[in-house]
């Protein structure tokens, strides 16, 4: 069989809290979207290094107003969280919690691929659960420190009547600042396994992966520290993940690292087992590359750019939206060969601002450019292109009450409004902008320009100092937008996204 070296990391992407299985010979993982819609990403791969995204489990979680964006709040670092992916009897399930809502989600289909979910709901949250096929009765582990674990009925709608619902173990407290959480369970030759991060105080002081082993499921459990190495970055250890094998029963890990303004980027490592445990990494280490034996594949990219050349309102799924969008007021067909952002409410930020569609940035940099129509803007209109998170940066235009438009470069204001760090005034109705992400060596910076051809490059405001803020809970994204201040029907046509990685076109 043919070999692929893996190099790590896999992505150097916001990809976190990663859950993967195997089917037959190809691996299906999935991830964390929060408060970006579609929401929950499955992705695919025949070798571990090539994962391309094939869908979303739901177009929405939630229709209401903080979904919506429209309560003044929204939803940021809450939605969908840590999911458990499992296949059992020739049906996927996957389940989380959303803090916002107060649920448990459990959804279902026959096929990963191209099915329909079916959606149940629980009250109250399982933080962090992990799904648990043991013979003819399932269980889902969950929680922070103490963890617990609860039984659910044979379909997975309901908490099972008479079932187990207990505390199932207690975690260290003693040095330990934050307490087991992330679980990931299985059943392994007799053993009952539940892989936990852990944050000490003590000794290094970063996430380190431990296990916890039993021959009995509801019996006490062993603990042990299967994983501690942050490859060199900054004392952040790498983390929280899966465990799985081959075809061949080699044994792999995902897991994942926090890399400041970017996100939380995954890893694959080798997993060996020594006397019953699932050892990660080689030597204790995580490798900077190793060798599988498994097939060279393609893949579609993370981030890419795109024309806008589409025959139906219907986006790749690089795209998603930041909160549920308003699917009447944006077009790929309205004008063929542009994506149309109208306004239809008001806000004077774009933390607020509806149908901002983005996608995720890479490392060690990247680039967004794109070219806007703005001859259908109206007074007190800001439209453009933003580095998001909550310490954001945008370039773009604003329509002054004069009529005049204006470029300008805004930055948080210190409590989620906008400030206006540099603003030009110009002519014509074709505007070029671009965002430049330097997040190198934690750099972590952001660059913003503009120019009226696409060769000579203006730029505006000043180097944003990208900052990876916990109300966000993500690494920073681009976004295309548009929002209105004064009124609404105005629109503008974006003609294209050109995304560059590291100078090179994508």
């Amino acid at each position: 069989m043919a070999k692929t070296v893996v190099t790590n990391p896999i992505f150097w992407s916001d990809v976190p809290d990663v859950d993967v299985i195997r089917v037959d010979s190809v691996y299906y993982m999935v991830s964390t979207s929060m408060h970006t819609f579609p929401g929950c990403p499955i992705m695919k791969s025949e070798n571990l290094l090539d994962w391309e995204t094939i869908g979303y489990v739901f177009d929405h979680l939630e229709d209401n107003s903080a979904h919506n964006l429209l309560d003044g709040k929204g939803i940021y670092g809450q939605g969908q969280w840590a999911t458990s992916l499992r296949l059992h009897n020739d049906t996927f399930y996957l389940c989380f919690s959303s803090n916002d809502m107060n649920q448990f989600y459990i959804y279902q289909t026959k096929d990963i691929e191209g099915g329909k979910w079916k959606r149940s709901t629980i009250d109250g949250i399982y933080h962090d659960p992990a799904l648990l096929f043991d013979e003819n009765r399932v269980f889902v582990i969950y929680g922070c420190g103490d963890i617990h674990i609860t039984e659910l009925n044979d379909d997975l709608t309901a908490v099972k009547s008479g079932g187990v619902n207990q505390r199932l173990l207690e975690t260290p407290k003693e040095g330990i600042g934050l307490r087991c959480e992330g679980c990931h369970a299985y059943k392994i030759n007799g053993y009952y396994y539940l892989l936990f991060i852990e944050w000490p105080t003590t000794e290094k002081q970063r996430r380190r992966q431990v296990g916890y082993r039993s021959k009995e499921l509801l019996g006490e459990y062993e603990r042990k520290i299967i994983f501690d190495d942050d490859m060199g970055y900054h004392n952040k250890g790498i983390a929280q993940g899966a465990i799985f094998d081959t075809l061949d029963h080699e044994w792999y890990a995902m897991l994942f690292q926090d890399h400041d303004a970017v996100g939380r980027i995954p890893y694959v490592l080798p997993v060996k087992w020594e006397n019953g445990w699932p050892m990660i990494g080689i030597d204790g280490k995580a490798p900077n590359e190793f060798e599988v034996n498994l097939p060279s594949s393609t893949h579609q990219p993370l981030v890419t750019s795109d024309e806008f050349d589409y025959k139906e309102d219907k986006l790749s799924l690089n795209w998603q939206w930041n909160h549920n969008p308003d699917n009447e007021l944006w077009s790929l067909v309205k004008r063929p060969g542009y994506l149309r952002l109208q306004t239809g409410n008001f806000t004077d930020t774009i933390l607020q601002a509806r149908n901002t569609l983005t996608q995720r940035t890479e490392g060690p940099s990247c680039t967004g450019i794109t070219l806007v129509d703005i001859s259908n803007m109206q007074q007190g209109d800001h439209a453009g292109l933003v580095a998001l998170q909550n310490t954001f940066g945008t370039v773009g235009i604003q329509v002054a009450e004069n009529g005049e438009n204006y470029v300008i470069m805004t930055v948080n204001n210190g409590t989620g409004g906008e400030e206006i760090v540099e603003k030009q005034i110009i002519q014509g109705n074709l505007i070029y902008l671009k965002i430049h992400f330097n997040f190198e060596d934690s750099i972590d910076e952001a660059e913003f320009y503009y120019s009226m051809n696409g060769e000579n490059w203006t730029q505006i405001g000043n180097i944003l100092k990208m900052k990876y803020t916990l109300d966000h809970f993500m690494g920073y994204r681009i976004g295309l937008f548009n929002y209105a201040t004064k009124k609404i029907g105005g629109y503008v046509d974006f003609d294209f996204f050109h995304y560059q990685k590291n100078n090179k076109r994508i």
